[in-house]
């Protein structure tokens, strides 16, 4: 598992995810700590990039991720940084329809260029019960 620890967290973030959103679970896995600990929207827990990658295969055709914007809180405690990544969704529903523009926020706490909590929150749950007729648009 070794890895330029000189990245920046934000560096180390943005490595991640280009690789969580191939999908290369195993590539991702060198940018995490032991004990990671995933907390997708609706309080779904994991802690590996493969349960990310097949939660994403149950809700998407396929999905991408636009970043807009990094950003970095660092002197956290005891060493940590937490790292934004805001941007958008974009890719097709199961039943082959596209979508973008779907907000996301992750945020990231880093410590010595590994990646220790991951939080992901995004629009999807709102705009599949739009699609499902159960929610307004």
């Amino acid at each position: 598992m070794d890895h330029p620890t000189a990245l920046s967290p934000a560096a180390v973030v943005d490595e991640y995810l280009r690789l969580l959103m191939i999908p290369d679970p195993d590539a991702a896995r060198r940018w995490i700590a032991p004990g990671l600990q995933i907390r997708f929207t609706g309080g779904r827990t994991m802690d590996d990039p493969s349960e990310c990658a097949a939660f994403n295969a149950t809700r998407y055709r396929w999905v991408k991720k636009r970043v807009e914007s990094t950003e970095t809180v660092a002197g956290g405690t005891a060493g940590l940084t937490v790292v934004y990544s805001l941007g958008t969704l974009y890719g097709e529903w199961p039943d082959g329809t596209a979508f973008e523009g779907n907000r996301y926020v992750d945020r990231y706490v880093v410590s010595h260029g590994r990646i220790l909590q991951m939080d992901v929150w995004n629009d999807s749950a709102e705009w599949l019960l739009v699609r499902a007729g159960l929610a307004a648009s």
